[in-house]
């Protein structure tokens, strides 16, 4: 029962979390660039207003795609907050961003035909880290349950530093930082063609961007997984790590596809699978 309750409070609450982080995200970015910036409050408001604007699309089929993409990444998320399998949290994580693939192959044009490849090189790119932190915190914890991988009182951060490093790596292809904003940006600092969401508009681009803000949620949880035997230590790695992010946003202009693809592809073998190997070693010596 509290797990189910874990899942509906995700639901309700991480839009109103996600969009605060997002404010405050373009505030701190203003004040890095020398502005003032908007308020902490105004992605709401601009989601609020793609609402009352009309729901232009290409075809009916954008509109599925977008529903499907915020269903899934919901409860992707209510998966995760409720303690479920990581494994089972990975694959729905991917299912989710498929769906918004989808919705940009769906619209007859070139703009977001290109956004809608690069997603999917984006997607290919991180998908392997992400799974060795999966596996990571199995061999770390012996358990592939969030709820249990939260609750446990090892220091997964001292075992599996590699695999820690290599998801901040990909966590700024996640979230769409620079050098990584590649299929599409949450700032204005990219071209003025949207990629993945340019033919998106209305309530179905107002739902993608509430779908953003749950994913930030999900990431920032994963973070903490890697502190979780120190709840005060997990929530300050997560103010570092997105504070890093912005930082990281804010000082790099963008990257080709082919060293975003190359790079986290070598990041994952270097760090990832090394640190599995010497755990490997360190738990076969302890036994």
């Amino acid at each position: 029962m509290i797990n189910i309750v874990w899942a509906i409070v995700f639901v309700l609450v991480a839009p109103l979390i996600g969009g605060l982080i997002a404010g405050i995200d373009r505030k701190i970015t203003a004040h890095m660039q020398g502005r003032v910036g908007p308020s902490i409050f105004q992605p709401f408001w601009d989601v609020g207003k793609l609402f009352e604007k009309e729901n232009g699309v290409v075809n009916e089929t954008q509109i599925f795609y977008a529903i499907c993409y915020v269903i899934f990444m919901a409860f992707t998320g209510a998966l995760f907050f409720a303690g479920g399998d990581l494994l089972l949290v990975i694959f729905a994580l991917t299912l989710a961003q498929i769906f918004l693939v989808l919705g940009a192959y769906s619209a007859n044009s070139p703009y977001s035909f290109v956004g809608a490849e690069r997603e999917l090189l984006q997607i290919m790119a991180y998908e392997p880290m992400v799974i060795l932190v999966a596996v990571g915190l199995y061999v770390a914890t012996k358990s592939f349950s969030v709820s249990d991988i939260a609750s446990s009182t090892v220091p997964v951060i001292l075992l599996i530093p590699g695999i820690f490093l290599g998801f901040i790596y990909v966590l700024t292809i996640k979230l769409r930082k620079s050098p990584f904003d590649i299929s599409t940006s949450h700032h204005a600092h990219q071209e003025i063609v949207k990629g993945v969401t340019t033919e998106f508009s209305g309530r179905s681009l107002a739902w993608i961007e509430i779908t953003h803000w749950y994913e930030t949620v999900l990431l920032l949880g994963i973070v903490y997984l890697f502190f979780a035997f120190n709840p005060l230590l997990g929530i300050a790695a997560i103010i570092i790590v997105y504070l890093l992010e912005i930082f990281l946003d804010n000082t790099n202009a963008r990257a080709k596809w082919q060293f975003a693809l190359k790079s986290s592809w070598l990041i994952a073998v270097v760090v990832g699978v090394v640190n599995l190997a010497a755990l490997y070693v360190l738990n076969g010596g302890v036994s």
